[in-house]
């Protein structure tokens, strides 16, 4: 099990102060969502709890150890990350393009193993991308395509999974079987972080929201306490219908706020 610890977390990216000050304890067994308007900082602190771009102030943990003091393989195998709209370069087939999220776990030379493909042949299945695993990545669509990156994470084995929209491209029916797949892997004791950008699926599947407006954390707990309609109102300038008292929650813009 893994835990990510976010202490007073400040970001520049250029001359642009993109997170500031933001503190947050992530616990395994939990579907974080992140939130919050285009350019709020969403991306930039996923990839900050990756190590992926540098802390102007405070910093992020693992299990209490500084990403600073983690080697990059270490780190790949204890957190997998599906970032978004990712770009496939080579004419893999599916089953090679989720057999590299085995790559953490080999060795310089090394070939995969019985383990590692049954690893493969698990994700794909859970993944729904089985049936296409003989197909050349390059030439899925893009909800295809999404599946099958979703199955290279999963492929990882991490206990703790980051996504950035893993809906991006996806028909509502997969939308859901995406959200029904992140949301059993947290219940069956990993942590998992999506960004999204549909609140009603975040108000549906999520355990926590973060939500995060110009680069600080307004809002952290349940989506019931988070997705207030007055809240809505001043981080996204919407109105809207926010309905959390059936078994099925949903929320619905309406349209932009007056000034």
């Amino acid at each position: 099990m893994v835990t990510i610890a976010i202490e007073n977390l400040a970001v520049r990216l250029g001359r642009r102060e993109v997170l500031r000050g933001l503190s947050a304890t992530l616990r395994p067994g939990a579907l974080v969502g992140v939130i919050g308007p285009n350019g709020a900082g969403k991306s930039t602190l996923v990839r900050a709890m990756l190590g992926l771009v540098a802390a102007e102030r405070g910093g992020v943990s693992l299990d209490g150890a500084p990403l600073s003091r983690l080697q990059p393989r270490d780190l790949a195998r204890q957190v997998a990350y599906l970032p978004q709209g990712q770009t496939l370069h080579w004419p893999l087939t599916v089953e090679r393009l989720v057999a590299l999220g085995r790559l953490p776990h080999l060795g310089p030379m090394s070939r995969i193993s019985a383990a590692d493909s049954a690893a493969v042949q698990e994700a794909m299945a859970r993944a729904d991308v089985t049936a296409l695993a003989a197909r050349v990545a390059t030439e899925l669509s893009g909800g295809e395509r999404a599946r099958a990156m979703l199955a290279r994470a999963l492929a990882v084995g991490a206990p703790a999974l980051v996504v950035d929209e893993p809906l991006a491209s996806l028909d509502p029916g997969h939308q859901i079987d995406v959200m029904d797949l992140l949301a059993r892997e947290a219940h069956d004791g990993k942590l998992v972080v999506a960004v999204l950008h549909d609140l009603t699926m975040a108000a549906r599947y999520c355990d926590r929201l973060l939500l995060v407006d110009n680069g600080a954390l307004v809002a952290d707990g349940s989506p019931r306490e988070v997705l207030t309609a007055e809240r809505l109102r001043k981080v996204y300038g919407v109105t809207s219908h926010v309905d959390m008292t059936g078994p099925l929650p949903f929320v619905v813009p309406l349209e932009r706020a007056p000034h």
